[in-house]
């Protein structure tokens, strides 16, 4: 009888052993990848929860996590240039950004984007996270990558993408419902980082301090922002966790304007099955409350 339990707990061991680990860049793509990953996978996020791609540097220990797995997700150098060389050589690797028929956005203002500063930043915004049909298309193809290298779990990665495929629908509505009062409310955001929303749930996004948030607005910017707050037509300015306000308190002083902050890296979203939707849910409802 010892014997026979020895050898289930062998085997235990082992499919522990043997589990396909999948690292993916920052948390906003892992909590979609770990909807498919469910009971089947093993998914992290490389980058901390208060760690942003636009200024990170890897660490010894990053190198080797992105060496080991069995599948790396990233959306590509537009957006974790710090990932570039270390990646390059990998064909271990899914780049979201070369996901064939997936609509990807460019900035308005792309001569505001280079490099600049060590950092790469091309004309196309890499918040797909933030898109509901560009989130579909990258959950298809996370769920076609897995299948190709874990072909045995088959059936329960096609269960888990219907099942997120589901659940991104039904979300969608409900916020699409709670957003439709507020469609005619103009803000202002601190980066350019929720088009793919903004178009996905038609809000009126008046304009931003900054491109990206490592880069400090310009003068000429903040004057611009500050004479559209004196006509007393923008609802709202937003502000980010990851970076201090101090800018967007200055442009409001003296202003009416309601102050929020929206989560673009879903930094306090904890990280349990459904998380993803809870993040879109939670967005939804940082614009709602301010915009009313």
């Amino acid at each position: 009888m010892k014997r026979v339990l020895l050898c289930l707990l062998s085997l235990v061991f082992i499919n522990n052993a043997q589990a396909i680990e999948v690292v993916s860049s920052i948390k906003p793509i892992h909590l979609i990848t770990q909807e498919i990953t469910t009971d089947v996978a093993s998914s992290s996020a490389l980058l901390g929860t208060a760690m942003s791609p636009h200024d990170y540097s890897l660490r010894p220990s990053d190198v080797k996590k992105l060496r080991d797995a069995d599948l790396v997700i990233w959306f590509g150098p537009d957006l974790e240039n710090f990932m570039a060389g270390v990646v390059k050589d990998q064909t271990n690797t899914l780049t979201i950004s070369q996901i064939p028929h997936i609509d990807l956005r460019e900035f308005t203002d792309a001569h505001d984007h280079g490099s600049h500063a060590g950092h790469h930043h091309g004309s196309t915004d890499p918040h797909i996270w933030l898109g509901p049909k560009q989130v579909a298309i990258v959950a298809k193809s996370i769920a076609e990558r897995l299948i190709a290298i874990d072909p045995e779990n088959e059936s329960s990665y096609k269960v888990n993408l219907d099942h997120f495929l589901n659940n991104l629908q039904l979300t969608t509505s409900e916020i699409s419902v709670k957003l439709k009062e507020v469609q005619d409310k103009g803000y202002y955001v601190f980066h350019d980082a929720y088009g793919y929303f903004e178009d996905y749930f038609g809000l009126n996004h008046l304009g931003h301090f900054t491109v990206s948030p490592e880069r400090k607005p310009g003068a000429r910017t903040l004057i611009q922002i500050k004479t559209r707050l004196a006509k007393g037509d923008v609802h709202c300015v937003f502000s980010e966790p990851q970076y201090t306000p101090a800018v967007i308190n200055t442009v409001t002083r003296g202003s009416n304007v309601n102050q929020g902050e929206l989560d673009p890296l879903a930094s306090s979203v904890e990280e349990k099955p459904g998380a993803y939707f809870a993040f879109l849910k939670q967005l939804s409802q940082q614009f709602e409350t301010c915009l009313k």
